[in-house]
């Protein structure tokens, strides 16, 4: 029996200027995840908690926190593009076109805009993505340019794992 190897994202020698990557997972935004980033980030703001306030707005209702929205779609992209990150370096030009709503599912894709070898460590590269998150009706509710270091292939840390090998020695089934 042989053990398969999952996904383990995209090396500095995988990217090139022009790909897309289509982020493979979606994610419905609950009420939840709405009052937890809030709170976990002190937005006093009640047009992200407050029902009442909100109804009184344009919106009508709450708007999910939009740090939230920026988290949730560099999440998305992380097994494509920054599994094997070294360092994040920066997010630049965030744009929030649409609202986010509670009940909204975010889909993601990033485009290589730029890569270059480090000029400080030569075990990674810098590649610079520009990554866009929709909402199930298609329209664009965040766009962001971010900057991040990767590991070289041959400079990656090694992911074997040894605890896997030592539970597998001992289930012989």
């Amino acid at each position: 029996m042989g053990i398969k190897e999952g996904w383990t994202s995209r090396f500095y020698e995988d990217f090139e200027v022009g790909d897309i990557y289509p982020h493979p997972l979606g994610r419905t935004v609950t009420k939840t995840d709405n009052i937890w980033m809030t709170l976990l980030t002190q937005n006093t703001n009640p047009i992200h908690f407050d029902d009442y306030y909100s109804k009184q707005t344009e919106f009508e209702k709450p708007l999910v926190d939009s740090t939230f929205t920026l988290a949730l779609v560099t999440g998305q992209s992380v097994t494509d593009i920054s599994q094997n990150a070294m360092a994040n370096l920066g997010w630049d030009e965030i744009r929030l076109p649409n609202p986010v709503f509670e009940g909204d599912t975010i889909y993601s894709y990033s485009k290589v805009l730029h890569k270059r070898e480090s000029k400080s460590r030569n075990n990674v590269g810098i590649v610079h993505v520009k990554t866009v998150g929709y909402n199930q009706k298609g329209d664009i509710v965040i766009t962001y340019k971010r900057t991040f270091m990767v590991y070289k292939r041959d400079k990656a840390p090694n992911r074997e794992s040894y605890l896997l090998k030592r539970v597998l020695e001992k289930d012989k089934d």
